[in-house]
């Protein structure tokens, strides 16, 4: 059963940017989008509205404003707007569970003041049900696509191939909901799939030197493997063996599986840098002390500039 993708928008750059990619991904998903907007009535007004107009009435033109900027650059799609006066995290996580997606924008990247420092938008990422996709200001629909060419007029930039997904993954822990998720959005953007792992190995000694004996140099046991090399070996054997039965569930999709020493921060931000969409994990739903998203998946969600998208799993 196909479900609406749900997009919040206060207003803001970043807020129009998210419901742009919404409608996108509704047309490439064949749903309709949900644009809602949540605000909390104040007793005294803030002063950037009008005098002659009402709170409510200028929550409602938001709303509007964004509603008519997204169906005029996709007058087939099925849109629906929702105005609430309530509390923005329940709403949103209410509306979230019957979704395919909660679309949310994000301010720029690493800024203290970001979208993503706020309280609302932190509980929202590690609390949602259903899958949550995080969109910068600025993004449009020609940043999904490789570069185009000189001379390509705008109205041809979707026939140009789109950037490939990222997926970062455990393979100590595979989780069926996130790998799915990743090899879909792959599927329907008719591109590439990178599946990123990384790996901490041991440090590596430090070498002793010495004169080797001439028996040493022309005889003896050939030479033990390092650690490092054996644990990248074994770790690449996993990763293959892990999506081997998804690579069978979706054969359109050209998969490169990656396995990188290093630190799965750095390594994924560093993976992600031309990608059109990063997909990593949150484990569980909720915690009693508070939304918990992980240092991966926190660090991607300050530092990469595509989409992120955040797939909760057990």
């Amino acid at each position: 059963m196909l479900h609406d993708i749900v997009v919040g928008v206060d207003g803001s750059a970043e807020g129009l940017a998210a419901a742009h990619w919404a409608a996108r991904e509704a047309q490439r998903r064949g749903t309709g989008l949900s644009v809602i907007h949540v605000w909390r009535h104040h007793p005294h007004p803030a002063p950037y509205i009008p005098i002659d107009s009402t709170e409510r009435d200028w929550h409602e033109q938001l709303l509007h404003e964004a509603v008519r900027s997204v169906s005029s650059a996709h007058p087939n799609l099925r849109i629906t707007d929702r105005l609430v006066c309530d509390a923005t995290v329940a709403t949103l996580l209410k509306t979230a569970a019957g979704a395919d997606l909660l679309v949310l924008g994000s301010r720029g990247l690493g800024a203290l003041g970001g979208f993503l420092t706020g309280s609302v938008s932190q509980r929202l990422v590690g609390r949602s049900p259903r899958p949550v996709v995080l969109v910068r200001a600025g993004r449009s629909a020609a940043d999904e696509h490789l570069p185009a060419t000189d001379g390509v007029a705008p109205e041809e930039i979707p026939q140009t191939p789109c950037r490939q997904v990222v997926l970062g993954l455990q393979t100590d822990c595979p989780c069926d909901e996130l790998i799915d998720f990743a090899f879909d959005a792959a599927r329907r953007r008719d591109t590439g799939l990178r599946v990123v792992h990384a790996l901490r190995t041991p440090l590596r000694p430090a070498p002793v030197p010495s004169m080797p004996l001439v028996s040493e140099v022309s005889e003896g046991p050939p030479p033990v493997p390092r650690p490092q090399a054996q644990a990248l070996a074994d770790a690449e054997r996993t990763l293959t063996a892990v999506l081997r039965p998804w690579r069978q569930k979706y054969p359109t999709v050209p998969v490169s599986g990656t396995v990188v020493e290093g630190r799965a921060t750095a390594v994924l931000v560093e993976a992600a840098q031309d990608a059109g969409l990063l997909v990593v994990g949150r484990r569980g739903i909720e915690h009693q002390a508070g939304a918990h998203t992980g240092p991966v998946t926190h660090a991607a969600l300050h530092h990469v500039g595509c989409p992120v998208a955040v797939v909760p799993h057990d």
